[in-house]
């Protein structure tokens, strides 16, 4: 944004962007890049393949902008497009390359936290990422659109063309077996 500039909404950029306004759409990249690479770091767990990911979900929602009928938000059709490019891309690069999900992620320094409960945390963290880690691709998109996302089923199931049925199921099974993995000693029911 920039300064002295009252920052224009995303209807408006994407009226202008639809009508070829270049301008329009780098607005929009800055204004959703960050969530947009958010989303590709969660779904790929790898920093540079997130970095990949994010750009061609950007030119895929260029090269398809007039189509876009704007019956979702904007950032909601990203999400959309960033999912669809993830899955590809982690599916191309599961073949090879595999790197610790530790590595992907960086604990945001916090001067509030006492060291005791910052080293509780990251303990709790990093189970949680490689538990995370540990779920199938459809199984873990599902979990992360719905537990960090807090999207509906309804929306999941449009998103990823499935039925709402089919997100339950993976969300409820995507959650059994997180809670097996970081509680082994908790019986959970099948």
């Amino acid at each position: 944004m920039t300064q002295g500039r009252v920052r224009p909404n995303d209807g408006e950029l994407l009226i202008r962007a639809r009508a070829g306004d270049r301008a329009a759409f780098s607005d929009l990249v800055r204004i959703h890049q960050d969530e947009v690479y958010t989303l590709a770091l969660r779904m790929t767990a790898d920093r540079e393949l997130a970095a990949d990911v994010s750009q061609e979900a950007f030119v895929r929602a260029w090269r398809a902008l007039p189509k876009f009928r704007g019956d979702a938000r904007f950032s909601t059709w990203m999400h959309r497009i960033v999912v669809n490019v993830a899955w590809t891309q982690r599916r191309k690069q599961a073949k090879h390359r595999t790197d610790p999900i530790d590595e992907s992620f960086v604990e945001p320094a916090a001067e509030s936290i006492s060291p005791e409960r910052a080293a509780e945390s990251a303990a709790v963290q990093g189970r949680l990422r490689a538990a995370l880690q540990a779920l199938a691709l459809p199984v873990r998109t599902v979990v992360v659109l719905k537990d960090v996302y807090g999207w509906s089923h309804g929306e999941i199931a449009e998103h990823l063309n499935i039925t709402v049925s089919a997100a339950k199921v993976r969300l409820h099974r995507g959650r059994q077996q997180l809670r097996t993995q970081l509680w082994p000693e908790v019986e959970v029911e099948a």
